[in-house]
């Protein structure tokens, strides 16, 4: 692989990207039969490594996402880690650079998380978000992002696809309403009840530029996209029906319009009442699961609500916590998670992401289980 540590050029010219050597996760979201699962994990880019650690002691963590030598860098980093074990990289970024585009502040706080200095506190703040009229480009916002995908590109070699992601518009919304992370959503859960035409307004907002966002990501060069509805087991039913399905499926709407072939995902964390809804009325090709779901049990669902009219994968599922037990542990756990997906399609990951805590030898342990389970599952 090709390092990057160095700051050099970015190379644009996409069509000279390397040749892929490992499309396994590719034929996997697309529904084909393979050999064995293939695997990433949420997050496996990030500061359970110690290589990135090392990285951030001089670099304030968005300054990492908006440098794409640095981006490239740590993108990297676990691929290099877990040779032949990973089967796909993701960009390093953070969800929240689309409400930095749209005009909010957002800092990265040492042990407390994002933090939004001035978040929306009424309808009347949508008027600080700037927009189209006012001169705003999503691209030429977001274009660092671009940038770092080309780079990595590149730097991947074609051994592993790269994957771009964007947070879906229910969980911005929580975070530019509530100024960060929250234990009740109790602000931002107020709006939709006390202004449901602005909320309404809000997540349009956030879902056209999420769109046109993941867009550019294609375009620059990423060959899967993932979105990450991380707060949506904090909605009902009814308002998970109401305030983040119909913006969801805007996104994958408009982007399969303009790159039908290109595997999507759909990550609603906690909301698994809602997988007959995604299954059929989406365009997403593969659903990440939660934890909280038997995997059979959600294949079965799945398979009746599309009723053999498309494929629809799954993704995850392992409990993130399996990764802080014994190796035997580890390699039982994820050996029953696999027997639990069955023979059909899916792609191995965490139920979320790694945690900083986490011991990056305990993840070999989970990729090398999955590969080996997988493998005898199919044989």
């Amino acid at each position: 692989m090709t390092s990057a540590n160095r700051d050099h050029d970015v190379n644009f010219d996409t069509a000279s990207f390397p040749p892929l050597t490992n499309d396994l996760y590719l034929r996997t979201a697309r529904g084909e039969p393979t050999e064995r699962a293939p695997v990433w994990c949420m997050r496996q880019a990030g500061r359970y490594l110690p290589e990135f650690r090392a990285i951030r002691v001089e670099n304030e963590f968005f300054k990492v996402c908006r440098s794409p030598a640095l981006a490239t860098e740590v993108t990297v980093q676990p691929i290099r880690r877990y040779t032949g074990l990973l089967d796909a990289a993701i960009i390093f970024s953070d969800i929240l650079v689309i409400p930095q585009a749209m005009g909010l502040d957002v800092q990265m706080v040492p042990g407390k998380g994002p933090h939004l200095p001035e978040p929306l506190r009424s309808p009347d703040d949508l008027s600080r978000l700037t927009d189209k009229q006012s001169g705003y480009s999503v691209d030429r916002e977001l274009d660092y992002v671009y940038k770092a995908i080309t780079n990595t590109r590149h730097a991947l070699n074609g051994e592993v696809p790269l994957l771009g992601f964007v947070g879906a518009p229910w969980t911005l919304m929580a975070y530019m309403v509530e100024g960060g992370g929250s234990k009740t959503f109790a602000l931002a859960k107020s709006w939709l009840f006390k202004h449901p035409e602005a909320s309404h307004e809000l997540l349009s907002r956030i879902a056209d530029v999420a769109a046109e966002f993941l867009v550019g990501q294609i375009r620059a060069g990423a060959q899967a996209v993932q979105v990450f509805e991380s707060w949506a087991g904090e909605l009902g039913p009814q308002d998970f029906a109401t305030f983040s399905l119909p913006y969801l499926a805007r996104i994958a709407t408009r982007v399969k319009a303009t790159y039908p072939d290109v595997p999507m995902t759909v990550f609603a964390k906690g909301a698994h009442y809602a997988l007959e809804q995604l299954a059929k009325d989406t365009l997403y090709d593969v659903i990440s699961l939660d934890w909280t779901i038997d995997p059979a049990v959600a294949r079965s669902r799945v398979d009746a609500a599309v009723q053999g009219r498309r494929k629809v994968v799954l993704q995850g599922n392992l409990d993130p916590t399996v990764l802080f037990g014994d190796e035997q542990t580890i390699r039982e756990r994820t050996r029953e998670m696999c027997r639990a997906f069955g023979p059909a399609s899916h792609i191995a990951n965490l139920g979320h992401g790694m945690m900083p805590s986490h011991d990056p030898e305990l993840l070999r342990v989970f990729l090398e289980s999955v590969h080996e389970a997988s493998s005898a599952l199919r044989k």
